[in-house]
C-alpha cells in the first residue's frame, strides 16, 4: 500500500527536513507552503532526483477553502492520505502582553490552532476506517514553549501550541477506533528561521548555554522524531508529547 504523506509548512525548517527524509523511506510527500513555491519545488525536486515521488502545494492553511483544496488536489494527484504532518505554523515579534493587539492574536491562533484542527479533520475523512479508509497517523508540531510559557518573547505562541497539546490528546482517544494514531513532537530550540520571524535571528546562541545539551537542535534530529511517530515502530503510541528539547 502506498504511503501518502502531507507535511503542511513543507518548504523550510523541520517541515522541509521532515520532508525529504520521508521522501527517503518511501512516502510519496506532498510539500505544502504559503509563499514560498521555489523553496518547496527545491524539496520536490530533491525528493524526485532521490528516487522518491513529491508534489508541492500551495494552500493557506488559516483558510478552510484552501485547506479543502490542499486535501482535494492530493486525492486527484497522489491518491489517499496516510499521514499528516501538521507543520505551519508562525510567531511574531518578541513582546510583552500589553503590547499584543487583537490582530496579531488572532494571526497566531488561526494559523497554530485553527489550522491545524482544519487539516487535522480533512485527514480523518479519509483515514477513518469508519468511512472506507486504511487508518493512519496524524503528528502535530507543538513546541516546548507549551509548558514553558515563553514569557517576556511571545506567550501567545505558547499559548497556541499549548492548545495543540490538548487537542492532540483529544483527537488521539476520538479517532483511535478508527484506526487513527495521533501524538504531537515539541521541539526546543532549534536552528531554523523562525527565530528571525521573532526579532531575534541569533537567539539560539543566547539561550544555548541554558539547554542541558548546550546546543540548538538541528530540524533533522525533529524530523526523525517524527518520522517515528509516524512508523510502525510506534504502533501502540498514541496521545503523546515527544519532547525534542535538549532537555529542557
Amino acid at each position: 500500500m502506498d504511503k501518502v504523506l502531507i507535511v503542511t509548512g513543507g518548504s523550510r525548517g523541520i517541515g522541509a527536513a521532515t520532508a525529504r527524509i520521508a521522501g527517503r523511506r518511501g512516502y510519496t510527500v506532498c510539500v505544502n507552503f504559503l509563499k514560498n513555491k521555489v523553496a518547496a519545488k527545491q524539496i520536490v525536486d530533491k525528493i524526485n532526483a532521490d528516487g522518491g515521488q513529491a508534489i508541492a502545494v500551495g494552500a493557506d492553511i488559516s483558510k478552510e477553502e484552501e485547506v479543502l483544496e490542499l486535501f482535494s488536489t492530493v486525492d486527484d494527484r497522489l491518491g489517499k492520505i496516510s499521514a499528516l504532518v501538521n507543520n505551519a505554523g508562525i510567531l511574531e515579534r518578541q513582546m510583552r502582553i500589553e503590547d499584543m493587539d487583537e490582530k496579531r492574536l488572532n494571526r497566531v491562533f488561526i494559523t497554530n490552532i485553527t489550522g491545524s484542527i482544519l487539516c487535522a479533520r480533512e485527514a480523518v475523512k479519509r483515514m477513518s476506517i469508519k468511512n472506507g479508509g486504511n487508518g493512519g497517523t496524524i503528528v502535530n508540531l507543538s513546541s516546548a514553549a507549551a509548558r514553558l510559557g515563553s514569557p517576556g518573547e511571545y506567550i501567545d505562541y505558547a499559548a497556541s501550541k499549548g492548545a495543540i497539546d490538548t487537542f492532540t490528546r483529544g483527537l488521539a482517544q476520538e479517532v483511535a477506533e478508527d484506526g487513527i494514531r495521533v501524538n504531537a513532537v515539541r521541539p526546543g530550540v532549534i536552528e531554523t528561521d523562525i527565530h528571525a520571524s521573532g526579532g531575534e535571528p541569533g537567539r539560539v546562541e543566547r539561550i544555548k548555554d541554558t539547554i542541558p545539551l548546550k546546543r540548538g537542535g538541528k530540524p533533522e534530529e525533529v524530523a526523525r522524531s517524527i518520522m517515528w511517530l509516524l512508523s510502525s515502530e510506534s504502533s501502540y503510541t498514541t496521545g503523546a508529547l515527544l519532547e525534542v528539547s535538549g532537555g529542557r
